[in-house]
């Protein structure tokens, strides 16, 4: 078991309150380095005439990669859309970097296209990513071009708007599942999308925005000390993913449905028509 530790910082923002991308490929680890290296050669050689961009984004740019712990995320922006078995082909490329790199906790790959990166009349995660969370590996860095962003009510609505629609649909996968990494995985990603979301309640109140796990904790837990305990077993879930989905069947039917319900308080007073992406 993955013991939790006071890892992760918040973001960094100028004297105009936008945050700071500090992402480096410098900060990259020798090991991590190599591991990205052979993952983007692979991506060319398979995706050579589609790719506008690659980016990593996450822990390793920042410098703050755990053999063991951190994954590696990537960001592939295409000129086309993918075929289906180029699709596969990306699957494949994960699958042998993690038999290559057995201290890497998994290789997760996002395809999104240029023309919905290139969109700025709304806010867009993979957007905010690429601009404040992301270091370009190949390509036109579309990080010198995107929108600036703040730690404000646009960026809080992308965690908070969906959560009760993915907090059901996790129900609907753990319900009756007895596939062991599939309970693993959904585990893995709905407790992580509670915790950013206890962060979203906070955004505003706290000027500040973490892609980390336990600073997003914290934060919460600053505003909502009643409910520390039960963020800190989704902060728990999400390092240490149970395989039990009855128990956590229980965890999403309590402390999951009262923050479905912060959810709606929020959207009430900040974004009242549920606008999936609020405009910039």
């Amino acid at each position: 078991m993955t013991q939790i530790k006071d890892i992760g910082f918040t973001c960094i923002t100028n004297e105009q309150g936008i945050i700071v991308n500090e992402s480096n490929l410098n900060k990259i680890g020798s090991n991590f380095r190599d591991a990205v290296n052979s993952i983007l050669e692979s991506l060319l050689a398979c995706l050579s005439t589609k790719i506008h961009s690659v980016y990593l984004r996450g822990s390793l740019p920042r410098g703050l990669g755990i053999e063991g712990v951190s994954d590696i995320d990537i960001l592939v922006i295409t000129l086309s859309t993918l075929e289906k078995q180029e699709r596969h082909n990306l699957k494949v490329i994960e699958e042998q970097a993690e038999q290559n790199f057995s201290f890497i906790n998994g290789v997760e790959t996002g395809v999104y296209s240029l023309e919905e990166v290139s969109d700025t009349n709304s806010f867009s995660i993979v957007s905010f990513m690429i601009k404040t969370y992301s270091v370009c590996l190949y390509g036109e860095n579309l990080g010198l071009v995107l929108p600036n962003y703040k730690p404000d009510d646009k960026l809080a609505n992308e965690h908070i708007v969906n959560l009760r629609s993915q907090i059901l649909q996790a129900k609907d996968d753990l319900i009756g599942n007895d596939d062991q990494e599939d309970i693993q995985d959904c585990c893995t990603w709905i407790m992580k999308i509670i915790v950013r979301c206890g962060l979203a309640f906070v955004i505003m109140k706290e000027n500040t925005y973490t892609r980390d796990l336990y600073p997003a904790y914290k934060l919460f837990s600053k505003h909502y000390p009643t409910k520390q305990e039960e963020m800190k077993i989704a902060l728990n879930y999400a390092i240490n993913p149970s395989l039990n989905n009855e128990e956590l069947l229980s965890y999403l039917n309590s402390f999951g449905d009262w923050m479905i319900q912060e959810s709606e308080e929020w959207l009430k007073v900040n974004n009242p028509q549920n606008i999936k992406h609020l405009p910039l």
